[in-house]
């Protein structure tokens, strides 16, 4: 059985984040949250269809594609950071942490667009909020979930944290799959959600220094025809990139 998400206004996004440890907002808030017109987010959209293969899953699926990019932003500025190495501490990624992962860049032609350092103020603003106003340092994760194992695995490490202090998850689409439920849990007792993320721009804000979270796998409603999960996952943490 579905579970009904428990949405909240934009409005009271940051307060039941300090409440709570995590928020989630509808379409409708999102789109309030971070002060952008639909279709501003929708020109996002095309730059999943060109993610390639995730060459580190140590399960040896191929249902993984994704590009990584990093930026220091503060209240005012969104500056783009050179390529480096996306890296986790064995702590947060048992599966994946440990070692340097190099992926592809995002595609210029998507971070010049206007919405993009908007929405990644806007994620600073809520660290700020949670944390306190300084420069962030921020990632962002463009993934793709696909079904061509026959399942995906949008977290194959399990419940986890990501060492950072804010985590957003934008799901920007789910095709023609079942499963993919969202769990979030108090990383210090037993209190947890579940829910199922279905409509397109639904936002889970975390503050992952309180909570852990994953995301179940994925199935084809037709294994012929296949399917995917489409999200966009930022992380944002005070004073540095992780690094070994």
């Amino acid at each position: 059985m579905s579970v009904a998400p428990p949405f909240c206004p934009a409005s009271r996004a940051d307060a039941r984040l300090a409440q709570t440890g995590h928020a989630l907002l509808d379409p409708a808030a999102t789109l309030h949250y971070l002060g952008q017109p639909l279709g501003a987010l929708q020109s996002l959209r095309p730059f999943w269809d060109a993610l390639p293969g995730d060459p580190h899953l140590r399960d040896g699926g191929r249902y993984r594609r994704r590009r990584h990019g990093c930026w220091r932003v503060d209240a005012e500025r969104c500056e783009p950071q050179p390529p480096r190495a996306h890296w986790q501490s064995l702590d947060y990624n048992a599966l994946h942490g440990g070692f340097e992962r190099w992926f592809e860049p995002i595609d210029p032609a998507m971070t010049s667009l206007p919405v993009w350092p908007a929405l990644l103020r806007r994620l600073a603003l809520s660290a700020s909020r949670l944390r306190g106003a300084q420069p962030w340092f921020v990632e962002a994760h463009p993934f793709r979930i696909d079904t061509s194992d026959g399942i995906g695995r949008p977290t194959p490490e399990g419940a986890h944290r990501d060492g950072v202090d804010l985590v957003a998850v934008f799901l920007l689409a789910r095709v023609g799959i079942k499963g993919g439920e969202t769990r979030v849990f108090d990383a210090h007792g037993p209190a947890g959600q579940r829910f199922t993320l279905t409509e397109a721009w639904s936002l889970l804000l975390l503050d992952d220094q309180r909570v852990i979270h994953e995301a179940t796998p994925i199935q084809p409603l037709d294994p012929l025809a296949g399917g995917h999960r489409d999200t966009l996952v930022v992380t944002l943490r005070a004073e540095g990139f992780q690094g070994p």
